[in-house]
């Protein structure tokens, strides 16, 4: 520490100021870092985050960035609180020691952005903040640079002010919003999961393989987002429902265990637990029956939850069928946990029917896809009685919503035929929707299956919240409406002739 002391009266010799010595002795010690080291709060204008400075900080000279998140005038004091995505951190400016500084944090507003420069001092013992973390210390301030006002903000960048904004203010602000903690801490909860997820599959020997967004329109069981192709007019492309075919296609490529954190798009009607577009984990595997994906899942949940909630799940999982969850419950979404004697109810849901009748159009139609296989012992009784074929498929249910579902996949050209030819689809229409699937079927398609849950869905439960929109970045309403770009909106007429159309306005 001499040496460094030394370093320090020869910079300032040499007329550099003190918040350029921080950022160089900063840069030193960023240099000096063992490689692969944790260093999530690094940057060059500041020696500390406003959430980790403590009484052993006392005497230190430091430099801080952030948000104000409240200004006190007490006449000969002010205090502001300095707060960055770790926590809050007290500021005081004396008239007398630091005059310059005093003037311009009579100039502070909530959200000015702020760096400050100054000495860690213990707190006086009547105001001292148990609840804070840095509740027992201050900063004497020497130095203040204001990177940047702000306007008053339209509501309080605080968790207990938020039951009196609407949804339709917060959504507009979003980027206000994301500051509040609870909103911000479902973020962090979010980033946590994807690296628990990873872990989890990694150590397991699955590959993270990234599938395309423009693709091509597939029945999927709802409407499709579509994209129109400027180079070839007159054809669509369709954002993908779920990664369904290219996760089959990765089998037959001998990938035998893939998954993927999946942007999914569906145009359907939205509620508390549905967006246009959500995110999914998506997983498939070959050589694999039920058991195999069960007990998979049930084991990633387990770790899911005891790392990110303390919370020792007991497994295996309760099972039910689709006719016993039907007839105990009246639902396919049965909610367990005063059953179970549990805020963490999962629930398999299995044995589906593989059909259902499409009474407007008089035909047979796939319950789930059409590349869902049936239950063996059913095999026989598909052409004659397809009301009575089950199929390999399951859904994970989680307090009475379902989070996931997946299926053990066709992989025989026969059985697919077959199928193809109950619900209707002639051999050139299913050529047409599935034709490079069904090629790829023809080059050794191993036995696969699969499953995907609701990366939304789950963080909803596992942040207590009843919404999924609290725990998407920014999520649209319930009309499908970004209230902070403003999208979906209107686009120029020239961009219309690129594309080779023309909007046909409805009354």
């Amino acid at each position: 520490m001499r040496g460094e002391a030394e370093a320090n009266q020869q910079l300032a010799k040499n007329g550099i100021p003190r918040c350029a010595r921080n950022r160089l002795r900063n840069l030193k010690l960023r240099l000096l870092r063992p490689f692969g080291a944790r260093n999530d709060d690094f940057t060059m204008l500041r020696t500390h985050t406003c959430g980790e400075l403590k009484t052993c900080d006392i005497n230190k000279e430091v430099t801080l960035c952030g948000w104000v998140a409240s200004r006190r005038d007490h006449g000969k004091l002010i205090f502001i609180d300095i707060r960055d995505r770790t926590g809050v951190t007290q500021i005081v400016f004396l008239p007398k020691e630091c005059p310059e500084a005093y003037k311009k944090a009579q100039d502070l507003r909530s959200e000015f952005v702020v760096k400050i420069t100054g000495k860690v001092n213990k707190r006086p013992e009547n105001t001292i903040n148990p609840k804070l973390p840095t509740g027992e210390i201050e900063i004497l301030v020497e130095e203040l640079q204001i990177l940047n006002p702000s306007l008053t903000p339209p509501f309080e960048i605080q968790d207990e002010f938020e039951r009196d904004v609407t949804e339709e203010i917060r959504l507009k602000y979003r980027y206000l919003d994301l500051r509040r903690k609870k909103v911000f801490d479902n973020f962090v909860l979010r980033s946590r999961l994807y690296r628990v997820i990873r872990s989890y599959l990694d150590a397991n020997g699955f590959i993270e393989c990234e599938t395309p967004i423009l693709t091509k329109s597939t029945p999927e069981g709802a409407r499709d987002y579509l994209v129109p192709s400027r180079l070839n007019q007159g054809y669509f492309y369709a954002l993908p429902q779920s990664p369904q075919l290219f996760k089959q296609i990765l089998m037959v490529s001998g990938i035998e265990k893939y998954y993927q954190i999946a942007k999914c798009f569906r145009d359907e009607d939205l509620r508390a637990d549905r967006q246009p577009e959500f995110t999914q984990l998506d997983l498939e595997m070959s050589f694999v029956e039920e058991e195999d994906i069960f007990a998979l899942f049930e084991e990633m949940m387990r770790f899911i939850f005891k790392d990110l909630r303390g919370v020792d799940l007991i497994t295996p999982f309760p099972r039910l069928t689709y006719a016993e969850s039907q007839k105990k419950y009246a639902s396919d979404k049965p909610d367990l946990r005063k059953e179970l004697n549990n805020p963490f109810a999962f629930t398999w849901v299995t044995d589906f029917p593989l059909f259902k009748y499409n009474e407007e159009e008089k035909r047979w139609e796939s319950e789930h896809h059409p590349f869902t296989s049936p239950r063996k012992v059913d095999l026989d009784a598909l052409e004659t009685h397809p009301d009575k074929v089950l199929s390999r498929s399951y859904d994970l249910v989680l307090n009475g919503m379902e989070i996931g579902s997946g299926s053990i996949r066709i992989h025989e050209q026969e059985l697919q035929e077959k199928i193809f030819k109950i619900i209707g689809l002639e051999a050139e229409d299913a050529r047409k929707r599935f034709g490079f699937l069904l090629e790829a079927f023809q080059y050794g398609a191993p036995p696969h299956g699969g499953f995907a849950f609701g990366i939304d869905r789950l963080l909803t439960v596992l942040a207590g919240e009843s919404s999924i929109r609290e725990v998407i970045g920014f999520p649209k309403t319930s009309a499908g409406v970004c209230l902070l770009t403003g999208a979906p909106s209107e686009v120029e007429e020239k961009q219309l002739k690129e594309l080779g159309l023309a909007v046909k306005k409805t009354k």
